[in-house]
């Protein structure tokens, strides 16, 4: 029996579209998912035995106490124990880990694993300013914005490395690219290499050398996933096993790494790779955390896809795009799908679980049997990764 048999199993999930929505809080878009997961799993909201919600905060919104806005917004939840967790842009996937080990070690059988985050009722410069916590603020509070954090790192590297302008685009063009069949993005259009390789009024730099098309979005957005025990899921509809999963940390503080190796990143990866018993070779396709292009170029060099400062291969050879030999972020990826905080960790898993079982739509690859997801908080310091395969 493979670890994903023996562990905790996503067994129903649900997905609002990504962008400015109606919602004015968390509490609509985390009721917006909760009921519609639960109906998917066939799961009756009185056998749900943890709650545990994704929601990074921070100023977007004065009410606070997230895991208790669930109850707020469907009563049925309102006495079920509910725990909030909070890790930066890894959030989503802070609040899964918890309740897999929360059902892995006994304490329940069944989880509902909420992400949410309303970002857009705020002015830009006061998100540029929350984000920036996602940084040390003791030393990096004058760069701005989180932007100039990762425009920093992508300065480092060109001068390092190169220049790769036409790298970072051909990233971003890659994700809008894909993005234009994912009915839950923020942006469905193909913007082109043109456009994205191009300082203009429609993209102008945000934080040299970032151009608005290398930086994900400001996005409301919610995603929820149902967790259950094996005897539980197998009598489910649909389960997905956890192959392999890991968490790892860096330091926070740049000043004390080095900020282009990414070296949390790829512990976590080769982690989880290594509890699946598996190599790069026997991945189908992977889901990454494209905050910004030049996140995902070293994330293929933390994964091992590429060698340090040569990333750019990856995208020269076309083994990232959708018929090339690993395929990431057929999704769109956090910059055509959006990045509402919170919720991101958990829609990466979402469509990780879609694409195994063959229930990704127009998103869906000829072959998906293994499916690897990669959510960071800050920049690559709070890393988790998952291998995902169908179960049933």
């Amino acid at each position: 029996m493979t670890r994903a048999v023996e562990s905790p199993q996503i067994i129903g999930w649900s997905h609002t579209t990504f962008g400015k929505r109606p919602e004015p809080d968390t509490e609509g878009l985390l009721a917006a998912v909760s009921a519609n997961a639960l109906a998917h799993a066939e799961l009756p909201a009185e056998d749900v035995d943890g709650i545990f919600v994704g929601v990074y905060n921070n100023g977007f919104s004065r009410q606070d106490f997230q895991a208790a806005l669930v109850g707020a917004g469907d009563e049925r939840l309102s006495r079920i124990p509910a725990t909030r967790l909070e890790n930066a842009c890894a959030t989503g996937s802070a609040a899964l880990f918890a309740a897999l080990d929360f059902v892995a070690a006994g304490r329940g059988r069944t989880a509902l694993v909420l992400g949410a985050e309303k970002m857009t009722g705020v002015p830009g410069d006061e998100v540029g300013d929350i984000l920036l916590s996602a940084s040390y603020r003791k030393e990096e509070a004058a760069y701005g914005s989180f932007a100039a954090v990762f425009g920093a790192i992508a300065a480092a590297y060109f001068e390092r490395h190169g220049d790769q302008h036409d790298v970072l685009a051909r990233i971003a063009a890659k994700n809008h690219r894909n993005g234009a069949a994912n009915p839950w993005a923020q942006i469905r259009k193909d913007l082109g290499f043109e456009f994205c390789n191009t300082v203009s009024d429609r993209n102008p730099l945000v934080a040299d050398p970032l151009r608005r098309t290398d930086c994900s979005l400001v996005s409301d957005g919610a995603a929820a996933v149902v967790v259950a025990a094996p005897d539980v899921a197998a009598r489910a509809a649909r389960a997905v096993g956890f192959r392999g999963r890991a968490h790892a940390n860096d330091a926070l503080p740049l000043s004390r790494r080095d900020p282009l190796e990414f070296a949390g990143a790829r512990q976590a990866f080769g982690a989880a790779l290594g509890e699946a018993g598996i190599t790069l070779e026997d991945l189908d396709l992977i889901e990454t955390h494209d905050c910004f292009t030049i996140a995902e170029l070293l994330q293929y060099e933390a994964f091992g896809l590429a060698e340090r400062g040569r990333g750019r291969r990856v995208v020269d050879e076309g083994l990232a795009e959708r018929d090339g030999k690993l395929p990431i972020n057929v999704s769109g990826g956090l910059k055509s799908k959006g990045h509402p905080i919170g919720a991101t960790g958990v829609s990466m898993h979402v469509l990780a679980a879609m694409q195994v079982t063959g229930q990704a739509g127009d998103l869906q690859l000829p072959r998906a049997a293994l499916a690897a997801v990669f959510n960071m908080g800050g920049a690559a310091v709070a890393n988790y990764a998952s291998v995902l395969e169908r179960v049933r």
